[in-house]
């Protein structure tokens, strides 16, 4: 019998940054392995089929119900056993395509973070969790992968059985082995001086990833601070137009998408990041690997990796005082700066890929030896 799973996620680069070696190993396996995803088109490796669809990141964009309706029918000419949804716009989709189905597959629900919290305004709260509650009954395994996310998920029931995992894993060996002379060589590129303190945040541009509270936070900050904003996105333009208006366009540094992540790690003193809610943060994990002391928000998938004052600082969500504050602590100090930097690199190897993977993978199997087909959608 030829074995299919689907791998379903809202953009290509988010199956390819996060999701290869799952698509790897089960090819290993003997499945075949599909794929369906919206955003720009890229190579996805191991994937015997991609299925386009036109995901639109507003959650009640008719594209998205369309995609819905697409995949619908390729959920029944291909009749795959396992479907793994990724992102929480796809999640939703991908599980109301599977209404009408009388056997449908089982439904594995990798949580990235919840796009709700205790914090949330009331309607939005209410309309993300009811989605979420709506389709509990077609979803047979959630792996969540921070402690509120996973309190949620089995307060309300989002799927048979709930699991905590420690993310997807990361691939720290990219981090190993930085040329020493990469730090130099990109501050002379982008003219950073070389006794400047700089801080980086890689993400893409957004309201939720809250840039703007980080330039916010420079202008507090003395002149030898330097901020690097890595990433594309809707906001960017904005948090240009923001720096200049504040006059700190020559000390925030847009280098656009970033393939050399390592590289521009090691041109940074410290990592911050000013998110209003996280799943558990490649960015972080990465940074405090590479040695980067890290200055957060304190929400939650950080507060899940930080410990504030011994693994990192944090400061309340959305208070580019407080942040500035913390920032100026660990400029001050570097004896703190080494501190965390050490504790925070002991602590995050327990989420490296080869520890990850095994755990995750264990889910999987354990879920398809289960059965093959689930009940309908109710």
């Amino acid at each position: 019998m030829d074995r299919k799973v689907l791998f379903t996620a809202s953009t290509y680069s988010h199956i390819v940054n996060f999701h290869l070696p799952y698509l790897r190993k089960f090819r290993e396996e003997g499945w075949t392995v599909h794929a369906a995803c919206g955003g720009a088109p890229m190579l996805i490796p191991d994937v015997g089929r991609v299925i386009d669809l036109p995901f639109e990141k507003s959650m009640g964009s008719p594209k998205n119900f369309k995609a819905a309706r697409l995949l619908g029918a390729e959920l029944r000419r291909e009749g795959y056993e396992l479907i793994i949804t990724h992102t929480s716009l796809a999640a939703f989709f991908t599980r109301l395509a599977l209404r009408g189905l009388g056997e449908r597959p089982l439904v594995a629900n990798m949580v990235h973070g919840y796009l709700f919290d205790d914090g949330t305004p009331w309607l939005k709260r209410s309309l993300l969790l009811g989605a979420e509650r709506w389709m509990a009954s077609a979803t047979d395994l959630v792996l969540t992968m921070n402690q509120w996310d996973y309190d949620t998920a089995k307060q309300y029931r989002l799927g048979q059985k709930v699991v905590q995992v420690p993310g997807v894993g990361v691939n720290f060996a990219r981090f190993d082995g930085v040329p020493v002379d990469r730090r130099g060589t990109l501050r002379k590129q982008w003219g950073i001086p070389e006794d400047a303190f700089v801080l980086i945040y890689a993400a893409e541009f957004s309201k939720r990833k809250s840039q703007a509270v980080l330039i916010e936070a420079m202008k507090r900050l003395p002149e030898q601070v330097w901020l690097i904003l890595a990433g594309e996105g809707a906001l960017r333009e904005a948090c240009r137009e923001q720096t200049r208006a504040l006059g700190l366009e020559e000390r925030v540094v847009f280098p656009g998408q970033v393939r050399d992540v390592p590289g521009w790690y090691a041109v940074a003193d410290a990592a911050v990041s000013a998110s209003r809610s996280e799943g558990l943060p490649f960015h972080i994990m990465e940074a405090m690997y590479a040695g980067l002391p890290v200055v957060a928000s304190e929400v939650k998938g950080h507060a899940d990796l930080i410990a504030d004052g011994v693994t990192g600082l944090l400061y309340p969500y959305g208070d580019g005082g407080a942040c500035a504050e913390q920032i100026l602590r660990l400029a001050a100090s570097e004896e703190l700066r080494r501190e965390l930097a050490r504790n925070a690199k002991a602590n995050v190897e327990q989420y490296g890929l080869e520890r990850v993977l095994p755990m995750v993978w264990g889910e999987y199997a354990a879920l398809v030896q289960r059965e093959t087909f689930a009940p309908a959608i109710k």
